[in-house]
């Protein structure tokens, strides 16, 4: 059974950039590895996952809002549309078997700390987070600090440094 990675990750980069590179190489292992992505369906890190997935022989999902005024990657297989932020980040997180946070601004820590706290406090099934940068490793660091005060359940959020250790950690877990 094909599982699906959610990815999260900013809007920004452009292609030959080293962001949209790395989540175009993500996307490629994924779907090399019998995976399929989904992500917010739209530029930079989502439309290089996409394209990475797809012409290497995976499913890309894309689950659009119609806040902006910015056409849907064409690398997309399926596009979900949505009509508020909120529904489109509860499909999401619905829709991953696990999770990949790559380099993002405060949109894309809002996505992180969504599912993050949904499996923290039981409202989601316990799924892989995988982080790549180094600013997520110091925030989740941070975060862990104060979750072993709350005593609930640490190391939720894995970090790697490369694509086929991140596709290597997803297939061990799922």
């Amino acid at each position: 059974m094909k599982r699906t990675i959610t990815v999260f990750g900013s809007s920004l980069p452009i292609e030959g950039e080293e962001q949209f590179i790395f989540a175009e190489e993500l996307g490629k292992e994924l779907a090399l590895n019998n995976f399929d992505v989904c992500t917010g369906g739209f530029a930079g890190i989502m439309n290089a996952v996409s394209k990475g997935a797809t012409l290497n022989g995976g499913k890309a999902i894309g689950v659009t809002v119609n806040l902006w005024n910015a056409k849907p990657s064409k690398y997309l297989t399926e596009e979900i549309k949505c009509k508020t932020l909120f529904e489109r980040i509860e499909k999401l997180v619905s829709l991953g078997d696990g999770y990949v946070v790559l380099q993002g601004g405060t949109g894309t820590m809002l996505e992180l700390t969504v599912v993050w706290e949904f499996i923290n406090k039981g409202m989601l099934n316990e799924k892989p987070i995988v982080t790549h940068s180094n600013m997520w490793k110091e925030i989740v660091e941070i975060m862990e600090k104060q979750i072993k005060l709350e005593k609930r359940k640490q190391g939720l959020v894995k970090s790697f440094n490369t694509a086929k250790d991140i596709t290597n950690y997803l297939k061990s877990v799922l």
